[in-house]
């Protein structure tokens, strides 16, 4: 266990999900005392790989909280020197995107961030965000265009793609920062793409769930490419964001941009005797790669997993986990 958490204690909402529990993880090997928020304590499918965490008997303490209930975070927050905002929900096929998916987004930021202004204990803020919140605007994409944190996703171009899940990632960041601003907050948001890597949580997640569809027996891969990034970069962004003093505004987190023929090759490579699909869903010329600038998060101390490493840890995670067998 290393010192830098000693005797502070931080705030992780939405504690039993795929990134949260990394950082629960993560933040009790560094020494903090961690409060997670969780939807229900008494589901041990939510809970139990947290309890299990080495620490987690002298260090943590799980408490009952749901993102819509104004001021469910007041008496969590107390005595929080950092706060950890990862609860939102992430799918893409809502059937209800304003109820499901754009209210509980952007409510609940705003619930935990009045949260935290309450109480004068909370020094910083770490938002997790999304890549969602920074490429969707209509911008050209190309392998020489390169993305950085200027960037930001715009609404009504969401709005006309239909691109809920990034609207409501959007829509939260916006009214995070205004608000953030206007009661001198201090907040960093953390922006990864697709995120890879072993699961904690005994449950599968919607971006672990990609590399799964690929290996369990479709015969074709998407037309699209995505950001990939390790989840312990990301929640290592998360903590050095908290306690790197000059870390401010938005920070991109994405080790690499590949297509998904690329992820297949790579697969194939890793596990030549499994079958991959081996053709494209569409006849179209491949959605074109970009470039993600890691300047700003690398200035933060991040050293990025190399993509090959992050699916091999992926697919040993979810054979342990049982979600297949070869």
């Amino acid at each position: 266990m290393s010192s830098e958490g000693a005797g502070k204690t931080v705030c992780v909402t939405g504690g039993s999900g795929y990134i949260a529990s990394w950082l629960v993880k993560l933040l009790l090997q560094r020494g903090y005392t961690v409060k997670a928020s969780v939807r229900d304590p008494n589901d041990p499918k939510k809970t139990e790989h947290l309890l299990r965490l080495p620490g987690a008997h002298e260090r943590l303490q799980l408490f009952k909280a749901n993102l819509m209930d104004e001021g469910c975070f007041d008496s969590i927050i107390v005595g929080c020197e950092g706060v950890f905002h990862t609860a939102s929900p992430c799918y893409m096929d809502a059937a209800d995107p304003q109820a499901e998916l754009i209210e509980p987004a952007v409510k609940g930021t705003l619930n935990v961030l009045s949260s935290c202004a309450k109480t004068g204990s909370v020094k910083r803020v770490v938002v997790t965000s999304s890549m969602a919140s920074v490429l969707y605007n209509g911008k050209p994409r190309s392998p020489d265009v390169t993305v950085d944190e200027t960037w930001f996703s715009d609404q009504e171009f969401c709005k006309e793609s239909k691109f809920w899940y990034m609207l409501s990632k959007t829509l939260a960041e916006e009214s995070a920062w205004k608000f953030a601003k206007e009661r001198g907050i201090d907040m960093v948001t953390i922006h990864p793409s697709v995120v890879i890597g072993p699961l904690l949580q005994p449950t599968l997640n919607e971006s672990t769930s990609m590399v799964l569809n690929l290996i369990i027996g479709t015969e074709t891969y998407p037309n699209l490419s995505f950001g990939w990034v390790d989840v312990r970069d990301v929640v290592n962004a998360h903590i050095l964001a908290f306690e790197v003093p000059s870390a401010h505004g938005r920070y991109c987190v994405v080790d690499r941009v590949a297509h998904f023929s690329k992820i297949v090759k790579i697969l194939r490579e890793l596990y030549p005797h499994i079958q991959l699909p081996e053709k494209c869903a569409d006849d179209k010329p491949f959605a074109p790669t970009f470039i993600v600038s890691k300047e700003k998060t690398k200035s933060l101390g991040i050293v990025f997993t190399p993509l090959e490493v992050s699916l091999k840890d992926t697919v040993t995670s979810l054979k342990e986990k049982k979600f297949i067998s070869f």
